[in-house]
This record gives C-alpha cells, sequence and structure tokens, in this order.
C-alpha cells in the first residue's frame, strides 16, 4: 500500500532539516516507507539497519563511516545505537554537508531522548502510525477495527492468521523489542500488566488503584505506563480544564493505540465475539479517538469532563475555535443534556457525535451526527490492497 500523505511529510521535513526522524511502533511500516522514500529520490541512498550485525560493525567508527557519504542515508532502529546522535549533529553542521539522514526508530523522542536534545533545530520528528481508516477506505473499515492497523495483521489472509500474528507480536515485543531498547523489565510481568491495562480502557486511570490491582507500588505502574506510552502501545489522553466553577476531572483516560492488540489482550477473536463483548462501547471508542487523533496530528487534543455534570470524549484545539467529539457506538445517536452542558461551558465550535454508520444529520445548532468515515475522510487510498 502506498503511503502519500507520509511520504510528503518526509519530503516537507527535509526541506528544511537535514535530519529526518521516522517514529512508530514496530512493525508498523517504517522500513517499508523509507524503501519508497529512497526509490523516489535521487542520487545515491546507503542503508545501515541497525540489527544487522555487519551494519552494525560498519558503524563501529560512526564518524569515519558515515563523514564521506552523500545523498540519502537511511539508519534503521536508530535506538539501538545512541552514540549516533552526537554524530549526526556534527555531520549535519559541516557547511559542505551532503548527506540527508533518515533514521528509523521504535520508540517515542521522548525514549530516545538524545535526538532532541543533540539534535535540536536539525531534526524533523515524524510519528507513522500503522494503517489509518483513510488509507484502507471505508469499506474495510470492520476490518481495521477488527485486525488493527499493524501491515501483517490486517493483511493477513483471514482471521486466524492475523490473531497468530498479533499473539507472536506481543510476546516478541515484550521478550527483545523491549531489552533492545534498554528497558529491563520481567517479560511476564509487563505481560501481566498490559492485560490488566485492557480492562482499563476507556476510563480514567487511578494510579493507586492500578497498584492494588496489581500488587506493586504506585511509582511502578506509573514506570510500566510510561513505557507502553513511550513505545506507542498506550495513550494517555489528557484531561482539558476549562476555566469554570465546575468540578473537573484531573486524571487522564487511558487506551490503548492499537484496537487489534486490545482485542488480542482480551482473547476477543473475532468479529461475532466481539459484537458479545462487554467491551464492545470501549472498543469502538478506543478505535474512533485514535483515527479521530490521527486525523487532527498537529491539534492539542484533551477530553473534558466535570463530575456528574458534563463531559466530551475529545476536544481539538486547532487554529480556530475548539471541536468536540462525542464516541457512541449507534447508528441513532441522539441529543443529551451532557452535550448542550459542554457545548456551553467550553464553548465548542462544533460537536460532532462519531457513530459507526454512514449517515450525516442535526441533532441541534452546531451539533451534528457523523459516520467515522466521515470524520476521518481526507481523500487518502491505497493503490493496492490485498
Amino acid at each position: 500500500m502506498d503511503r502519500p500523505h507520509y511520504l510528503k511529510q518526509i519530503a516537507r521535513q527535509f526541506a528544511v532539516h537535514p535530519v529526518v526522524a521516522l517514529l512508530g511502533p514496530r512493525q508498523c511500516g517504517k522500513t517499508t516507507l523509507a524503501r519508497m522514500f529512497a526509490e523516489a529520490s535521487p542520487g545515491l541512498v546507503t542503508r545501515f539497519d541497525l540489527e544487522d550485525p555487519t551494519d552494525l560493525a560498519a558503524l563501529a567508527e560512526p564518524r569515519l563511516a558515515l563523514q564521506a557519504l552523500g545523498g540519502l542515508v537511511i539508519i534503521d532502529e536508530i535506538q539501538r545505537l545512541p552514540d549516533l546522535f552526537p554524530v549526526l549533529r556534527v555531520l549535519a553542521d559541516r557547511p559542505d554537508n551532503a548527506g540527508r539522514f533518515l533514521i528509523l526508530g521504535s520508540a517515542s523522542r521522548d525514549l530516545i531522548r538524545q535526538s532532541s536534545e543533540t539534535l535540536a533545530g536539525r531534526i524533523g520528528h515524524i510519528e507513522l502510525t500503522p494503517f489509518t481508516l483513510p488509507e484502507v477506505g471505508a469499506a474495510h473499515m470492520d476490518r481495521l477495527w477488527l485486525r488493527g492497523g499493524f501491515p501483517r495483521s490486517f493483511l493477513a489472509p483471514d482471521e486466524d492468521a492475523s490473531n497468530l500474528w498479533r499473539r507472536s507480536y506481543v510476546a516478541t515485543f515484550l521478550e527483545r523489542d523491549l531489552p533492545a531498547l534498554g528497558i529491563a523489565v520481567p517479560p511476564q510481568a509487563l505481560r501481566r500488566f498490559w492485560m490488566m491495562l485492557a480492562h482499563y480502557h476507556g476510563q480514567l486511570v487511578n494510579f493507586s488503584e492500578l497498584g492494588r490491582s496489581f500488587g506493586a507500588a504506585d511509582t511502578t505502574v506509573r514506570r510500566y505506563l510510561d513505557i507502553l506510552a513511550a513505545t506507542f502501545m498506550v495513550r494517555l489522553l489528557q484531561p482539558w480544564h476549562a476555566n469554570v466553577a465546575k468540578r473537573q476531572v484531573k486524571a487522564p483516560k487511558l487506551y490503548l493505540r492499537d484496537a487489534g492488540l486490545f482485542h488480542t489482550l482480551m482473547g476477543i477473536t473475532g468479529r461475532d465475539a466481539l459484537i458479545r463483548h462487554p467491551k464492545l462501547g470501549a472498543s469502538w471508542e478506543g478505535f474512533a479517538i485514535e483515527e479521530i487523533i490521527r486525523r487532527h496530528d498537529q491539534a492539542d487534543v484533551y477530553f473534558w469532563s466535570a463530575y456528574g455534570r458534563a463531559e466530551v470524549d475529545l476536544v481539538v484545539f486547532g487554529d480556530g475555535p475548539p471541536v468536540g467529539y462525542e464516541v457512541k457506538y449507534t447508528e441513532r445517536p441522539q441529543l443529551t443534556r451532557s452535550m448542550q452542558v459542554a457545548m456551553e461551558t467550553l464553548g465548542l465550535e462544533e460537536l460532532r457525535v462519531v457513530h459507526p454508520g454512514d449517515r450525516s444529520f442535526a441533532l441541534a445548532e452546531r451539533v451534528r451526527a457523523i459516520g467515522l468515515a466521515g470524520v476521518t475522510e481526507s481523500g487518502t487510498r491505497p493503490q493496492a490492497l490485498m
């Protein structure tokens, strides 16, 4: 599948930065996207995969290995060799610098802290996500929701193969990927914690309650959550605090970012099991919110809730007045008092009630029901879909 949106982002970043970091979870398509970009790039292309012992040995003296290179230089799994960042800074600052460096990493820039500190002003960051709804098309929405967006899960020939890939992914992530990042956490303990988080999907985070349920200190819970957030597995959606007299929620909401991995951790193996599962509504909410956030990738996003009064699942702050999103798993959403209070309190330009259908209709002035495909539509379509 072509991903022209991300290819354009890489080109735009290279127009102003000598180094571009493409960050995202393992197996989300970073290497494939880098190859696509390289194929369209004129001139010399040099690749280093830091999981390949030969390439790792070639960079034993990184400045000597890189300083003579021109054109596009791709370095995959950059987090395995953090000593490269100071070298990239020196090379990027050369007056005669002839190289562009595309570095790929499986952790957030907060975890790969060197790139933000050492390369400040010289590096552009792009977060690559698994497949999104605009990329696969509305006709494949249920498949994307059930399987998630990781390419090998989404494109698997059948549900059994998709489920098998996701179970293997979870095991590999815990047993190999995290240790490769220098994170020393017992795999079985983190697996149990991750599975426990799946039951809190879509709920407010109470660190003390999580600690009691897991049988660990609050500090351990926070550390494990930070690890899963920094490796793109979990999203902690922060609350918005309006300047109002109402008592507002201050704790973040927790979501597992990929719906397919959420279903695997919950033991949901097919659509029939999902439709009957008590977490059906939470699953749809997390899937829809993640898609909407990806659609607004340059905006600030929060949720808002006033105890016992009103709430909004997502508030997006862009260039103009804020826009609210309320997610409902029903094809016939209705206007509620909570929505009216939220509109008045937050001064929303519009409140969009997102549902799984394809109809769009007004519920009230500035309140509109709209299908998820209509919200996320961006005109991006793959050229081929297996």
